[in-house]
């Protein structure tokens, strides 16, 4: 235990990945001791952090293989870490993205997705020469028109917040999915059946008139709406699978989007067509403003709605998004995953429900 001592953990969703998730683990556990690698099909991220709490304080390095919702997961169990009063055994987080979408893995510099083309040793390099950085966590509550009595529901946020077209073809996607479970078990499906949603919805534009239906606010400040269908509120630099909202195209001066600067950036969608057109670069997202604190009402009708890729839909309720708190990251500069290999929907990951500690450095 020397003083630059960096243990690391390694937690591996095994239903993310097309189960590249299961091969991980066995690799893993050929290179480290098995027991500082974790299968979050049979151990939840909680229980396997606790590991970090007979570590030396602030040593622990941590590496999750899964997709953003596998990032969510554990970064919940480490808030559940600070509640618990275990603020000096938190670890730093990298990402081995496993997922479709693994926007948040891309904006940290881990690259759009794993398909096993780097080799087990060089991943292991990477986190370990992969230099600390912020990542601002908020939370989401959501308070239904009408209902006082109801607690609202609060959601943490760590990529985007959406209403409108993105979060219809997501909803749509998770509620195909959860019925043919066996049929989205490829990107190249899940692309299809994006597609197909998003080609629907631009015929039958379910999400038209939004600025007639919502009040933005930003800072308190209302926000005169033209005529959108959807609303993103995002916390990265990438969106959708790889594309750079925000900073779009063209010469115009606007600041860089950042992670850990406490701003979210907001910007309107004309509908899934426009989408498209952001995607491929032929068109720029209309850029509504940056705020500290974004509140988002919802006045009337029945819109779709996502955070980080969980999509529901919502009767008129009032959306408070507001900073929540920091998580400890790490960041790669450098090549390590196949971007031809990226996917516009959101993280396709399946959350395993709810034995194991021992540390011996890399």
């Amino acid at each position: 235990m020397g003083r630059n001592w960096t243990p690391l953990i390694v937690l591996a969703n095994t239903r993310s990945g097309n189960n590249m998730g299961e091969v991980l683990v066995s690799e893993f556990k050929g290179l480290l001791n098995p027991l500082q690698v974790f299968d979050l099909s049979k151990t939840s991220p909680f229980k396997a952090l606790q590991l970090c709490s007979i570590l030396p304080p602030n040593s622990a390095k941590v590496l999750v293989c899964g997709g953003d919702g596998t990032v969510g997961w554990v970064l919940d169990a480490v808030d559940e870490m600070k509640i618990k009063g275990q603020e000096n055994f938190i670890p730093q987080v990298a990402v081995l993205p496993l997922g479709t979408g693994n926007d948040l893995a891309n904006t940290l510099g881990w690259g759009a997705g794993y398909a096993g083309e780097v080799p087990v040793e060089q991943i292991l390099r990477n986190v370990m020469e992969a230099d600390s950085t912020k990542l601002d966590r908020w939370k989401v509550q959501v308070t239904n028109k009408g209902y006082s009595l109801r607690k609202p529901k609060v959601m943490s946020m760590n990529n985007y917040f959406s209403v409108g077209p993105d979060a219809l073809m997501a909803l749509n996607f998770h509620t195909h999915r959860e019925k043919t479970p066996s049929l989205f078990s490829s990107r190249l499906v899940n692309k299809a059946v994006y597609l197909f949603y998003g080609t629907k919805d631009c015929l039958v534009q379910e999400c038209k008139d939004l600025d007639k239906k919502v009040e933005l606010e930003l800072d308190g400040e209302k926000i005169s709406l033209p005529n959108l269908e959807g609303i993103v509120v995002l916390n990265i630099g990438y969106w959708g699978g790889g594309c750079r909202l925000w900073e779009g195209m063209g010469d115009e001066p606007y600041p860089l989007s950042r992670h850990d600067d406490g701003l979210l950036e907001v910007v309107g969608v004309y509908g899934s067509f426009h989408c498209a057109q952001i995607q491929v670069k032929l068109a720029n997202p209309v850029r509504l403003g940056q705020a500290h604190t974004v509140r988002l009402i919802l006045k009337s009708s029945r819109m779709p709605m996502q955070v980080d890729g969980e999509p529901w839909a919502q009767g008129p309720c009032t959306v408070t998004i507001t900073h929540k708190t920091h998580a400890l990251m790490l960041y790669h500069i450098g090549e390590q995953t196949d971007d031809d290999d990226d996917d516009p929907s959101s993280d396709s990951d399946q959350e395993p429900k709810e034995p194991v500690t021992r540390d011996v450095e890399m």
